[in-house]
Formats: structure tokens, C-alpha cells, sequence
């Protein structure tokens, strides 16, 4: 389509004959015209084949936010099937975790394909998918924090589990009562602070705070991976209340940045948060088995 209309366009353009003499400046106009004839052609040519791929469907050059989805899905599917194939090499204790982790990845991946789809066909936020994938893989992120430290300390209460899943449902559930103008936009957002705070609260100065400073005694690996993850969820997910404020409530980012930024924060907060634990699973499980072949050897010595 674009080279049809640029060749159409060329033979169109303004041609000076041999035989006529023209002045320099007169030359000099009449080439201008032709390439500006023949440039407006290709940002004409460009923008409908922009349009003819847009509606099909399918990922255009000039749509950042459709490739960050892309790209987003498809790092989660990866993420996946490296989480579930390091499952099988790690020690029993991690097994759980790592399967909770490509349980999150696959989910966001599944989502993310049909974010994707809805944002090439409407250029609108997808925040029915987005909060569907949040209510599913964030309380099962917030789960692994109890995970963890009960593979280290049996006698922990059930308790923390269900703090962790109550706190992150009212957060998320005020957030989209918000978006979706089911409560006032204020409300809302007040109310999901209020369950980010009370997360906050719990894995620092709560029931969970205080077993990872028992857990740091027992098993280093657990402490550090206990440490940044409760990181990831105080910096990382800060990005989410800018977002809703600046992006929903003030409208002054727009949904192009609001999504981009969404995008690129579930990319860390989701697969660098179950990298953490991979990692120290696999260093965990490193440690033990180099602890066990030491001692092996000194027995077969002796």
C-alpha cells in the first residue's frame, strides 16, 4: 500500500522538461516540491498501513505500550516454565514456593495475552483483566511470605496467613470499587492505602516480621529472600497508588503512561519477587548438598 501510493504520488510530482531552461532557485523549487510530494506520501502510505495493522489485530512500531504488553507476556510465560523445571532440583522445603511462583507467572501470563488484545482493538486501560490477574497472583505472592517462613518454623499461626490474604484482598477490592466507579475514586484509593499500610505493617513489625528474625537463625537464605521481598513490596508496589492517583484520580498521565508503567512494575514486582525466592532456594539447596557430600567424604575417609 505505501509503495503503490509513493509511486503513484512520483509520477504525479512535478517533472521539469529537458529543453526548458530554468534558473537555479527555480530548479531548486521545483525539486523541493517533488520530494516534498513524494515524503507526504510515505507518512500518508505509513499512517494506513499503521491503521490496516492496527485492525487486524496485530502489534504496530508506533504502539509502546501493546509491545510492553507483549513483551511482558511473554517473559511471564518463560518465567514459568523456568520455575517449574528448577522445582524439581531443589530441596523439599522450596518446593511449594517454587510452585506458587509459576503459578503467579502463568496466571499473569494468561492475562497479559488478553490485556494485550484488548488494548491493540480499544486503546483503552484493560482494568476488568488487570485487577482479575491482581486479585489472583498478588494474594498468592503475599501467601509465599508464609510459606517460606513456615518451611523453617512449624509452630507459626495461621493467623499471619490469613492477615496477609484479607489485607491484600481489601486493597485490591477498594482499588477496582474505585476505577470502576462502583465507590467514589477518593474512597477507594484511601481504602486500598489502608490494606497496602496493613501489609506493610505485618511483614515488618507484625507476626511475620518477627518469625523472619527466627527464621534468619535457622536458615540464612530465608532471611535474605524474607528481606528483599518485603522490599519489592514496599518500593515496587508504590508505583500502583501513583498510578491510580496521577493516572485515575488527577487524570494527568493518561492511559498510554498509566499501562506502560503498570506494565513495567508487575515485571519486577511479580518476576523478580519469585526470582528472590528461586534464588535462594537454589543457594539453599547448594549450601546442603555441598554440606552433604563434606560429609560423605569424611566418613569414607575414615
Amino acid at each position: 500500500m505505501e509503495q503503490e501510493l509513493v509511486a503513484q504520488t512520483a509520477e504525479h510530482a512535478p517533472v521539469v522538461p529537458m529543453h526548458q531552461h530554468l534558473s537555479s532557485t527555480q530548479q531548486a523549487q521545483q525539486i523541493h516540491a517533488r520530494n516534498y510530494a513524494i515524503g507526504y506520501a510515505y507518512s500518508v502510505g505509513h499512517h494506513i498501513q499503521a491503521k490496516e495493522i492496527h485492525d487486524a489485530g496485530f502489534l504496530n512500531a508506533d504502539d509502546l505500550v501493546a509491545i510492553s504488553f507483549w513483551i511482558i507476556s511473554v517473559a511471564m510465560v518463560a518465567s514459568t516454565v523456568f520455575f517449574l523445571m528448577e522445582s524439581f532440583v531443589v530441596t523439599t522445603q522450596w518446593k511449594t514456593s517454587m510452585h506458587v511462583a509459576s503459578l503467579v507467572t502463568l496466571v499473569a501470563a494468561v492475562h497479559y495475552f488478553y490485556m494485550r488484545a484488548y488494548w491493540v482493538h480499544f486503546t483503552m486501560s484493560p482494568i476488568v483483566y488487570r485487577y482479575i490477574d491482581w486479585c489472583v497472583t498478588v494474594p498468592m505472592q503475599m501467601i509465599e511470605f508464609y510459606l517460606i517462613l513456615a518451611a523453617v518454623n512449624p509452630n507459626i499461626k495461621n493467623g499471619m496467613f490469613w492477615r496477609l490474604l484479607i489485607g491484600t484482598s481489601f486493597m485490591l477490592i477498594s482499588g477496582y470499587c474505585g476505577e470502576a466507579g462502583i465507590i467514589n475514586a477518593s474512597v477507594g484509593f484511601v481504602c486500598g492505602l489502608w490494606g497496602w499500610f496493613f501489609i506493610i505493617w505485618e511483614i515488618f513489625l507484625g507476626e511475620a516480621g518477627k518469625s523472619a528474625q527466627y527464621a534468619d537463625k535457622i536458615n540464612r537464605h530465608i532471611k535474605a529472600a524474607y528481606n528483599t521481598m518485603r522490599v519489592i513490596v514496599t518500593l515496587g508496589w508504590s508505583i500502583y497508588p501513583l498510578g491510580y492517583f496521577f493516572g485515575y484520580l488527577l487524570r494527568e498521565w493518561g492511559d498510554s503512561p498509566c499501562n506502560a508503567i503498570y506494565n513495567f512494575a508487575d515485571f519486577i514486582n511479580k518476576i523478580a519477587f519469585c526470582l528472590v525466592i528461586w534464588n535462594a532456594a537454589k543457594q539453599d539447596t547448594m549450601e546442603n548438598l555441598h554440606q552433604h557430600q563434606g560429609g560423605l567424604a569424611e566418613r569414607l575417609n575414615a
